[in-house]
């Protein structure tokens, strides 16, 4: 048995998931309303007989371990780390010695981080500076201080390092924690004299610290300090404050990226709950895909100084990179969040709800910058734009700046668009961008992924139906399990549905996908008679080819519209009228077949 079938048979899916979704039993499963979708009435269910969910909400569904990855934005890996504590698997022996080792590094690099924090919590209250910085500067209330676990390093050498010595570390563990550094002396406290800011995972795992210098006299000594990268803090994807955000982030819908960890201090303890930060480094791409993981709404509130706002332009592209939809906060009378919270709390809320689109954001920047009457104006105008709009996917939403653009110049659309072509690196055009599969799913797309696993739960489980497949086609099911599931049944059509269970090589690979679909047929279809049944299937497939027929015939019209080729032309009429002849058959079918 591999580590994942042994955490999964040690581990209850009712129990896990109703840590964060409450159950109810319902016959032989369990309903609760979805963590994923703000419903009034419950189609959250698990099947503890078939260790599987399924969110009929949000179309969602899987194991324990791709719940868990949706609620706590992690990956397997992190996920199998979490689930394995939990179910007392030791990993290590499914694993080789080297990896065993570097697990037990990391292991003693998180507990003497644990061990640092309630260090300098300790510190914090015995030092009047600090505290009253902390309490009267900054504003921050004592239960502030506690759920986000500030502290103080005392002004010594040696005070952590002895500290965590007494508890059995030795000097490489700590180095290895990113706590001690080597200098002429010897090892000694990485930060003195400072405010510590501990660093969590989305679980809430200290992984490392910001260190904010409080004697600001000093100023030789920089402003803010940060954990070296470690085996255990990655600051190009540390997300500050994640861990007490990711609620309020999927509740909104959307999360606010504050420049400076007390920006997102100053907006929880006023009840915006959704912000988090940047952990001391500029945004990147995996910050974005981080993020991603709980909503694809990002929303970005840099300092309103140059370099915020130069910061700010960085992150445009990488938004697109990720595929992210990105807006711009502006402040007003406030020169960070942290500032215009404790002049008026609303005003901060309000910035948040009139965010902008980013690349609307960047026109006006560039608008109010330059002088767009001379031809020098122009020409930095459109170079600044084109490389943004340039990365668009959307070629609607392409066109729609490229005529904007054209508008602010008094230039033709031709000319703009000529010049942005020109400028593509070696790809003829943008669009070839354009990836197969979107991550991000629209309702659409949602919408024809039901369909397939509504209609294949029923000629799956349902013997008599499996005639309705003789007009089907595999390219109607998306790559990957619907399409497995269609080719089995087409090539085994007399299957019992008894003997599923039997046939777990011919299915291995989709096994719990065909666990999900068969959980939705025993949920919506299994008290239906054969004939409603039957009637029900029918509708389904019309809609099902219907759908596939429409976004087929657009990406042919979309594709007819940019070839001047005669003989590629001729290709794409050959398959509309094949599109065609799919419409004949869904009329010639009775909707009660």
């Amino acid at each position: 048995m591999d580590a994942v079938s042994e955490v999964k048979a040690r581990l209850n899916i009712e129990d896990v998931i109703g840590e964060y979704v409450q159950l109810k039993r319902a016959g032989r499963n369990f309903k609760g309303l979805s963590p994923f979708t703000s419903e009034k009435t419950a189609s959250f269910v698990v099947s503890p007989e078939k260790q599987i969910w399924h969110d009929f909400s949000s179309g969602k569904g899987g194991d324990v371990f791709s719940f868990v990855m949706e609620m706590e934005g992690l990956e397997f890996k992190a996920v199998l780390e979490m689930l394995a504590r939990r179910a007392g698997v030791e990993l290590e022996q499914f694993q080789g010695q080297k990896s065993g080792g570097n697990a037990e590094r990391k292991k003693r690099a998180l507990e003497a981080l644990e061990l640092a924090v309630r260090f300098y919590q300790k510190q914090l209250t015995v030092n009047k500076p600090a505290l009253t910085y902390l309490l009267k500067t900054r504003g921050f209330t004592k239960q502030t201080l506690l759920d986000w676990r500030l502290g103080y390093a005392p002004q010594t050498a040696h005070a952590l390092t002895d500290f965590l010595t007494k508890h059995g570390f030795t000097t490489d563990e700590m180095k290895r924690a990113g706590l001690v550094t080597q200098r002429y002396s010897g090892a000694s406290d990485m930060f003195r004299g400072r405010i510590m800011i501990p660093l969590g995972d989305s679980r809430g795992t200290v992984v490392g610290f910001t260190a904010r210098i409080l004697n600001q006299s000093d100023n030789e000594a920089p402003k803010y300090i940060n954990t070296p990268q470690t085996v255990v803090y990655d600051k190009s994807r540390q997300v500050y404050g994640l861990h007490l955000a990711k609620e309020a982030i999927r509740k909104t819908g959307f999360v606010v990226v504050a420049e400076g960890n007390l920006d997102v201090i100053s907006s929880h303890q006023a009840g915006v709950t959704n912000v988090v930060a940047s952990a001391g480094t500029a945004m990147t791409e995996q910050h974005l895909r981080e993020l991603k993981r709980f909503t694809g709404d990002i929303r970005l509130s840099f300092d309103s100084d140059r370099a915020g706002v130069a910061a700010t332009e960085r992150v445009i592209p990488l938004a697109q990179k990720a595929q992210v939809n990105l807006r711009i906060i502006s402040l007003k009378d406030a020169k960070d969040p942290d500032e215009l919270v404790r002049k008026d709390p609303k005003a901060w809320q309000q910035a948040i709800e009139d965010a902008k689109y980013a690349l609307d954001w960047l026109v006006e920047r560039y608008q109010a910058e330059l002088d767009l009457k001379t031809a020098s104006g122009k020409k930095a105008f459109t170079d600044a734009l084109l490389v943004s709009v340039r990365q668009l996917r959307d070629q609607v939403e392409q066109e729609h700046y490229l005529k904007h653009i054209a508008k602010l110049t008094d230039s033709s659309y031709e000319a703009v668009r000529s010049k942005m072509e020109s400028g593509a690196s070696n790809d003829v055009s943008p669009r070839r961008k354009i990836p197969k599969n979107q991550p991000n799913t629209s309702r659409s797309e949602l919408e024809y992924q039901r369909l397939q696993d509504h209609f294949l739960a029923m000629v799956l489980m349902q013997p008599k139906l499996r005639d309705l497949l003789d007009d089907c086609h595999e390219v109607f099911f998306s790559e990957g399990p619907p399409r497995e599931v269609f080719k089995f049944i087409k090539k085994n059509p007399d299957f019992r549905v008894s003997d599923l269970t039997s046939m777990a090589t011919s299915l291995q690979g989709v096994s719990d996908y065909v666990k999900i679909i068969t959980l939705q047929f025993e949920e919506l279809y299994k008290s239906l008679a054969v004939a409603d049944l039957g009637q029900e299937a029918v509708k389904l497939r019309r809609r099902l080819i219907g759908d596939y027929v429409k976004t087929q015939k657009h990406r042919l019209a979309v594709a007819m519209n940019q070839t001047n080729d005669e003989k590629e032309l001729a290709d794409l009429m050959s398959k509309a009228n094949k599109l065609n002849d799919l419409i004949k058959i869904i009329k010639s079918t009775p909707e009660g077949e």
